[in-house]
């Protein structure tokens, strides 16, 4: 259990890239296509990127829900890195992908510390 929160930070980065590639390499069509509908449905880029950020936490919730049999991990875990994301693309401009990465592994590591690391 002490090392829960290396878990599930590390099963979360891995989400991710499986989010990426999933939906960028393999679903990439449908996944420009569902981005059209949305936009026309809200008629707003920044509306259209909130929903796109959502359906990322729900898929990382249910994965991790999954994965660990919790949904108060799931939850979590989609929590924090919704959060993270919307911060930093709204506060830090032009992060490469090894600088998003380690940006979201450290903050995500410090939130599952705090919850379960103590």
């Amino acid at each position: 259990m002490e090392l829960l929160w290396f878990y599930v930070a590390i099963l979360l980065a891995i989400s991710d890239i499986l989010h990426t590639q999933i939906m960028w390499k393999v679903l990439n069509n449908f996944y420009v296509i569902l981005g059209g509908l949305i936009y026309q449905s809200v008629y707003s880029p920044w509306k259209t990127w909130l929903i796109h950020e959502l359906m990322e936490a729900v898929f990382h919730f249910i994965i991790l829900s999954i994965i660990f049999l919790s949904p108060t991990i799931g939850i979590l875990a989609a929590f924090i890195h919704f959060v993270i994301d919307v911060s930093h693309t709204i506060l830090i401009d032009n992060l490469g992908e090894l600088e998003h990465r380690a940006l979201h592994f450290v903050i995500e590591s410090i939130f599952f510390i705090a919850i379960y690391g103590v």
